[in-house]
């Protein structure tokens, strides 16, 4: 056999002028000041009340459907009030007339994943909340699918009475503006074509009103929805919904489990759950000091399980309404968010990002891990799934500079964010190494990465037939090889250099 020398000489490191091609870009999405300020349509001023409303905050966006079962085709109806800004009613830093604050307010509801608004109307001849639904109305319909209906509260028939009228006359005739103001909408709320028409109450407080005397005045065949178990028995019931009950004991968990194995039963007719985040009248005006607590939002997420442990994707439930939206008197809202009751910190070992919370970790959906060059300007590194506690920062190509860090917790859905502090991160890991692998002896070099324009010699006897090579190199390092092959004369080898680009890089020939 004969023998030739092969002399090879590498270059390990960046190219000139350049990053290396895997080296992280911190590009900012987002801000500070984005994620940790109002994310909600509520005032910004609006301030946390003594009935467990929660001051204006950052909440989570996560999609509503998110609390259903999987595979779900639920449709997700907020109970708006519109009265806020009417004297009778306390102040929350809002008007429910202004078109931009109706604006905000369907924006919010649809990045919730909310499909739509069931409105507590007081009737025609109650102007302030009549001049808010024609305003919602007028919203919605710049929304493509985003559905709006009316409930015709108790308060319609005393309200908007018309003169000497019977509280039955009243009712057909708020029933007949509702079908030619509201119902030829595009947005308006359709059941199979037919219009929803819903109420709250209204038997309760007029037993006198004949509900087959009004849907037979009706015009545009509404599907009529009551309210309660109850509802799916009434005389022209389409359908029945339920509601918050702050007088039970166990947070209205039997009452709704009885209402819906009672709509089960009644596959043809519509159903609409509730989930509401507890319930505290103390500060309305004709409060009875009725509380359901809020249980840093379980209440919330029991009446999600509630469902959940009933309906599936083959048994689904038609609807869900959210009582409510903006009820800030008796304690409902949501507009706020949820708070959660727990706090976040989180600090740096080594190259290591941990983070501990304390509170209740199973409402959260998620951690988010942000990182930024100025502390202000932010830029999403990872999200983690919950009871993650720690992210190793080695895992990133980074450019040596300072960077500052924050561990966000994200909330499920309508729930509470919450944000750490900044953590200052400087990155010291370990440099690699790049190997050559060559069909001789000996069979492989190791080269020092990270160092530009190191170069190394190796004089090796090859044999003949066995003179090719391999070099693996580790993300963001680049290869020069140059050489010449003695046997019988000269023969000259020469590699470029080849930048590797990927996260994990094979070894080349």
């Amino acid at each position: 056999m004969q023998k030739g020398i092969l002399a090879v000489s590498f270059l390990v490191g960046a190219l000139p002028g350049t990053l290396p091609a895997s080296t992280l870009q911190i590009v900012p999405t987002t801000t500070l000041q984005a994620q940790t300020s109002n994310n909600t349509s509520a005032a910004n001023s609006f301030q946390s009340q003594s009935n467990g409303n929660l001051g204006a905050t950052n909440v989570s966006k996560a999609n509503m459907h998110s609390l259903l079962y999987p595979g779900n085709r639920t449709k997700v109806y907020a109970h708006l009030m519109p009265w806020f800004g009417d004297p009778r009613h306390m102040s929350v830093g809002y008007n429910s007339q202004d078109p931009a604050q109706i604006h905000r307010q369907i924006g919010d509801m649809i990045s919730r994943g909310i499909d739509g608004v069931i409105i507590d109307w007081y009737g025609s001849r109650d102007t302030f909340t009549n001049t808010t639904t024609l305003r919602v109305m007028t919203e919605a319909e710049q929304h493509a699918g985003f559905k709006f209906a009316i409930m015709i509260d108790k308060g319609a028939i005393k309200l908007s009475a018309c003169s000497g009228c019977t509280p039955q006359q009243t009712l057909i005739e708020q029933l007949r503006y509702v079908e030619q103001t509201f119902v030829p909408s595009p947005a308006y709320l359709r059941i199979n074509g037919r219009p929803l028409i819903t109420n709250f109450d209204v038997e309760l407080h007029y037993p006198s009103v004949n509900w087959s005397a009004a849907a037979a005045s009706a015009t545009t065949d509404p599907v009529f929805i009551f309210e309660d178990a109850d509802g799916f028995t009434h005389a022209v019931t389409g359908g029945s919904y339920s509601w918050v009950r702050p007088s039970t004991s166990d947070f209205g968990m039997t009452y709704l489990t009885g209402f819906y194995t009672t709509g089960l039963g009644y596959p043809a007719m519509e159903t609409i759950g509730a989930s509401y985040k507890g319930f505290n009248d103390t500060l309305a005006s004709w409060g009875l000091n009725r509380i359901m607590t809020q249980r840093c939002g379980h209440t919330w997420l029991q009446t999600f399980a509630k469902i959940n442990s009933l309906y599936n994707s083959t048994k689904p439930l038609d609807a869900l309404q959210l009582p409510t939206w903006n009820d800030y008197e008796e304690g409902t809202e949501i507009e706020t968010g949820i708070d959660n009751c727990m706090s976040l910190s989180a600090s740096l070992s080594g190259n290591t990002l941990q983070w501990t919370v304390s509170g209740y970790e199973d409402t959260l959906d998620h951690y988010r891990i942000f990182i930024s060059t100025d502390g202000q300007h932010l830029m999403p590194l990872t999200t983690m799934a919950v009871g993650s506690r720690s992210l190793n920062l080695c895992s990133y190509t980074l450019q040596q500079r300072s960077y500052v860090l924050f561990v966000q917790a994200i909330g499920r859905p309508t729930i509470r964010n919450r944000m750490s502090r900044a953590i200052a991160y400087t990155p010291h890991c370990s440099a690699g190494t790049a190997s050559v692998n060559l069909g001789a002896s000996p069979a492989t070099l190791r080269v020092s990465a990270g160092k530009s324009a190191l170069s190394l010699s190796a004089d090796i006897r090859a044999i003949e037939g066995e003179s090719s090579f391999r070099f693996a190199l580790e993300p963001g390092q680049s290869l020069g090889v140059s050489g010449n092959f003695s046997r019988k004369g000269r023969q000259n080898i020469a590699r470029s250099r080849q930048p590797c680009r990927r996260s994990s890089c094979p070894a080349h020939g």
